[in-house]
């Protein structure tokens, strides 16, 4: 048995479908994510990674014969009360509200709790993770360079203590020394209990960090496994790993 066989499955994701205007963007996509599991679902641009996430957070419009989240069925959920039972969703273009501040950024990641003192208490957390960002409470999110930018971003999400965290293409635009000291993070934060999904194009970097993986060609799972059998694959070597060192 597999040590993610031996987890409870958090999110269980049957048979969903994305549309736009008619166009398919996912199809009969199946997917699960384990308590305090990392998995990583890579694809080619456009292969409807971000549109799993927008669904899976109600954002976009789509069916599917089940979307579970620990056991309890989140279709009729609203996004607000998806994120209230601990889903956190850390997008492509960051959403960071670059006219104010670092601080009001982060109480942004506590909007349902309204609680000085939790605000006081998770910051000193984050700032464990982000030291940098602790130090930059005052300055303006505008300022902060890109990879900055993006810690703001992840730390904004993980203020809402959630118990899953997804992440959509979280090293679009970084430095591959950025790019390493985000994955460093990652590996932190999933050892703090936090589930991850993460939705990656640099498919090598992915499978180092994920326990399993999946990966959409045009909308469609066309493998599945653990990440090291995936890194192992023909298809994926020659579609998503040839030429590439990262």
């Amino acid at each position: 048995m597999r040590i993610w066989e031996k987890q409870m499955t958090f999110l269980d994701i049957q048979n969903l479908s994305v549309r736009y205007d008619g166009i398919a963007a996912v199809q009969n996509a199946s997917l699960s994510v384990g308590e305090q599991e990392a998995v990583v679902l890579i694809g080619a641009n456009g292969s409807g990674k971000s549109s799993v996430l927008r669904a899976l957070f109600g954002l976009v419009p789509h069916t599917c014969d089940r979307m579970t989240w620990g056991g309890v069925d989140i279709r009729p959920y609203k996004t607000r009360r998806r994120v209230q039972a601990g889903l956190a969703l850390v997008p492509e273009t960051r959403e960071i509200f670059t006219s104010m501040s670092v601080e009001d950024n982060l109480r942004l990641g506590l909007f349902l709790h309204r609680s000085e003192s939790m605000f006081a208490d998770e910051l000193e957390r984050i700032g464990d993770l982000f030291p940098i960002l602790k130090s930059r409470l005052g300055q303006q999110a505008g300022t902060l360079s890109g990879g900055e930018q993006q810690m703001l971003a992840l730390a904004r999400a993980l203020m809402q203590k959630p118990r899953l965290l997804c992440l959509d293409e979280p090293s679009l635009g970084l430095a591959p020394k950025l790019v390493g000291e985000l994955y460093d993070m990652l590996h932190r934060v999933r050892e703090q209990g936090v589930s991850i999904l993460l939705v990656e194009q640099q498919a090598r970097r992915a499978l180092r960090f994920g326990a399993r993986g999946y990966v959409l060609n045009v909308g469609e799972i066309v493998r599945q496994g653990d990440c090291e059998s995936l890194a192992q694959d023909d298809f994926v070597q020659r579609a998503y790993l040839a030429g590439s060192g990262r």
